[in-house]
């Protein structure tokens, strides 16, 4: 079993930066992600990251966003920056033992951008 525990999440300008954490507790995975869901619309995936080193980013967050994972605290990051109206949402992390297959999901953490 794997609990996932994210953090970080706020309100911020547009154009303004915001990291989100997300703490794996249990089972080591093979990749992670971040998604997002905004009112009204379907979850999203935003960025993945699995153990063999290789990224997906959205395009929509492509240049802006970055994801990363500290090994040594099993913590995965999405470095948020230049942030648009747009990307105001939920985000929740996620995790699997497969590549796009995530059955692991945290809590959610709630990001939103104002004018």
């Amino acid at each position: 079993q794997v609990q996932l525990v994210e953090s970080g999440g706020g309100s911020v300008q547009a154009g303004g930066t915001l990291r989100v954490s997300c703490a794996a507790f249990g089972y080591d995975t093979y990749c992670m992600g971040w998604f997002r869901r905004a009112p009204g619309k379907e979850r999203e995936a935003v960025a993945t990251i699995c153990s063999d080193g290789s990224t997906t980013y959205a395009d929509s967050v492509k240049g802006r966003f970055t994801i990363s994972k500290d090994n040594a605290k099993n913590t995965l990051y999405l470095q948020m920056n230049s942030l648009k109206l747009e990307d105001t949402a939920m985000y929740y992390c996620a995790a699997g033992h497969r590549p796009n297959t995530y059955i692991y999901w945290g809590q959610g953490t709630q990001v939103t951008v104002s004018s």
